[in-house]
């Protein structure tokens, strides 16, 4: 359904495609506020590890749901919808452009397409799917869960407990796919959202991006950051927190389960892995307009696209 003119405009994509540094040229030409759309970007303390932006970068341009949460803490993609409707809300009643940029994608659903009625949790449904994990591991669960919601399975990990839970759950309590369940919910109470996606050239390039922004984090002080995450105490491999990419493979090289290189290649294959399921889902997606993220005049093109889209309300802002 075509609601114009858009309320605001979203940038996402896969991780390490440089999202960030574009919606910062983009704010540049506009009077834009940033809404960070990202799952690990809302806890204090997680910062080398998520590319968490620059408290001077966060001064010279106001962004929003960073911070906003005690590692301990979970988030969800219900909270996320209500936290950024409200910041939507307020960026466009201080005169600026909200600008939506991160790359959790089923947050990026709920903004977009509002909440599907999920059935609530089920104890014995859980404690039958835990037993079964134990018996044949989470990896086979994720077989079970391409059968049945193939849509589900491919942006989720095999070794996503949770996600693959809350799949087989649904699906188990209502007969359907979860996908199906979250395709049937009303958008009319959703924002306008002009959204575009960046893509990398090849597999080639992201994969180097990936690993030298892990080898940055590193120098910077990653490992530091989760051993000090770490003796909090309060917090476990299985916290929602710490099963971050990049956290939960340096948490497993503190408890010793693996030396330095191999956690390396742990912390990038997931990376890559994560990456994958996010081209996979946006290559799905319909109302989204995809960019390759190094072509030359990305900026501009976008900026051109914007103020067509927003018309004379943009030209206003600006």
């Amino acid at each position: 359904m075509s609601r114009e003119p858009p309320r605001c405009v979203c940038l996402t994509g896969p991780t390490a495609c440089g999202k960030s540094a574009l919606a910062l040229a983009l704010a540049e030409r506009f009077p834009i506020e940033i809404v960070s759309m990202d799952s690990a970007l809302v806890y204090r303390g997680m910062d080398i590890g998520t590319a968490k932006p620059a408290v001077d970068v966060r001064t010279s341009v106001p962004h929003h749901l960073i911070d906003i949460l005690d590692p301990a803490d979970t988030y969800s993609a219900g909270r996320f919808r209500s936290d950024a409707l409200d910041a939507i809300a307020a960026i466009e009643a201080r005169g600026r452009l909200p600008l939506v940029v991160g790359g959790t994608l089923l947050y990026l659903r709920a903004l977009r397409g509002g909440l599907a009625p999920l059935p609530g949790r089920d104890a014995a449904v859980r404690e039958a799917l835990d037993a079964e994990a134990a018996e044949d591991g989470w990896p086979a669960l994720h077989r079970r869960l391409e059968s049945v919601d193939p849509e589900a399975a491919a942006r989720i990990a095999p070794n996503d407990r949770q996600r693959i839970q809350r799949a087989l759950e649904v699906h188990a309590l209502t007969g359907q796919p979860m996908t199906a369940l979250q395709a049937s919910t009303d958008p009319a109470d959703s924002p306008s959202i002009l959204t575009f996606a960046l893509a990398p050239a090849g597999r080639a390039e992201l994969a180097a991006r990936i690993e030298r922004r892990f080898d940055a984090m590193v120098e910077a002080g990653f490992v530091s950051e989760v051993r000090r995450l770490r003796a909090r105490g309060d917090l476990d491999p299985g916290t929602p927190s710490m099963r971050s990419v990049g956290y939960r493979q340096i948490w497993g090289y503190l408890d010793g389960a693996y030396e330095w290189p191999e956690t390396r290649s742990r912390a990038l294959a997931a990376t890559r892995q994560l990456a994958k399921r996010q081209l996979t889902w946006l290559r799905g997606e319909t109302g989204i307009e995809h960019c390759v993220a190094n072509s030359s005049g990305l900026a501009g093109h976008l900026a051109s696209g914007i103020e067509e889209n927003f018309g004379n309300r943009i030209k206003s802002l600006c």
